[in-house]
């Protein structure tokens, strides 16, 4: 995120403005020609930020991917608005080097040349640490920042957020292909990137000093590098008063990113209200919400989940935990005139699924020859 997030969830509706919103996206960059993965970041990146600003693009691990990261937003018109123009700008960029900029949790046709890491002291330290870990970690996310301006809020709202992260992944699954291959999961991403040893769901968590022991603990330990790589699918953001949400592939297209946000942001407020009203944690074990994110990224949106929201952890239709969802987040999105947008994306994914679903139909559509899928999902050039 860019500026730090003021105005949090929670705060008084009658007197308070919208809490802020950013967004963070990572892409492929894919060869205009064959379709697989290539490595030109380096060139691509100077000319993006020429055209959106040089905080609005970053590098990633591999030398295929970038990240676009967002101006704080608190409407959804600014947040759609802000999507599209950092996945065009970008794309723009991307096209003057012969690529293709790709929102898929996984490069669909892989990469050809040497691996891909980045040649900074950070990707360094970390390839020395991990090993051969590190290589195939060129995975794309979307990453909700919503400000929450009181620490001690932000974490224990993480408490009662933890739980859904099952549903929401399923939701946003949009990797199924992986170096030409239909993996049979909806988002191979997530299986990637949970081989990280601080990665998966948060722990419980009793305040904020508790908070920074856990963190300081992993770093001890060596399982993290610092601080920032604490890859819980929810956090209480390092640097900045806003919480984070991790746990989205990126997304084929800037509607659904801005749903998908806004729907972030109305759990994020549900959730520092129930803090602030005292309602019980369910505390769900790690490894239940372990096992119902795998489940998630096999699957999708389709069948049922463990109800990791709620104590009994009952297994429970998508379509009922969508209802259960929806009790608890559109007040908020009402309040903000966000409902609207946010249903007819839930009814979307029920109707037709997520963005996995989405590319395999466009496979079978051309017999399996996953450049169309690649070309489907390319951000249009303007």
């Amino acid at each position: 995120m860019t500026p730090a997030a003021v105005g949090g969830a929670g705060c008084s509706p009658e007197t308070a403005a919208p809490p802020t919103v950013g967004v963070e996206e990572e892409f492929v960059l894919a060869d205009r020609r064959s379709r697989s993965a290539v490595c030109r970041s380096l060139s691509v990146l100077p000319a993006a930020r020429a055209l959106l600003g040089g905080s609005h693009v970053t590098p990633e691990l591999s030398q295929s991917q970038v990240e676009t990261v967002g101006a704080v937003c608190r409407t959804g018109a600014e947040v759609e608005a802000e999507v599209l123009r950092l996945r065009e700008g970008t794309a723009v960029a991307a096209a003057e080097h012969d690529c293709l900029l790709v929102p898929s949790g996984v490069a669909v046709l892989g990469r050809s040349g040497p691996p891909p890491v980045l040649d900074q002291a950070r990707y360094r330290a970390l390839a020395d640490r991990f090993g051969p870990l590190i290589h195939g970690q060129g995975v794309n996310a979307c990453h909700v920042h919503v400000g929450v301006a009181d620490r001690e809020d932000a974490v224990r709202a993480v408490n009662h957020l933890r739980g859904w992260m099952p549903l929401l992944l399923a939701l946003t699954a949009n990797s199924p292909y992986g170096d030409g291959a239909d993996t049979g999961y909806a988002s191979w991403r997530s299986v990637i990137w949970s081989r990280w040893p601080s990665a998966g769901p948060p722990p419980c968590l009793r305040d904020a000093a508790h908070y920074q022991r856990v963190v300081d603990q992993l770093v001890a330990s060596g399982a993290a590098l610092d601080p920032a790589m604490v890859y819980w699918h929810v956090r209480p953001s390092a640097h900045l008063p806003t919480i984070e949400v991790r746990i989205a592939d990126v997304m084929p297209d800037a509607t659904t990113t801005t749903a998908y946000a806004l729907l972030v942001r109305a759990l994020v407020g549900h959730a520092v209200e129930v803090v602030r009203s005292g309602e019980p944690v369910p505390d769900v074990p790690d490894l239940l919400l372990r096992a119902a994110c795998w489940q998630a990224a096999r699957h999708g949106p389709v069948g049922a989940l463990p109800g990791t929201h709620s104590r009994d952890c009952a297994p429970t239709s998508v379509g009922r935990l969508i209802e259960e969802l929806w009790k608890r987040v559109e007040p908020h999105l009402s309040r903000h005139g966000d409902d609207r947008r946010v249903s007819d994306w839930l009814g979307e994914v029920q109707l037709h699924g997520s963005g996995s679903a989405r590319q395999r139909r466009v496979a079978e559509r051309r017999e399996g020859d996953l450049r169309a899928v690649v070309d489907d999902l390319a951000v249009e050039v303007p």
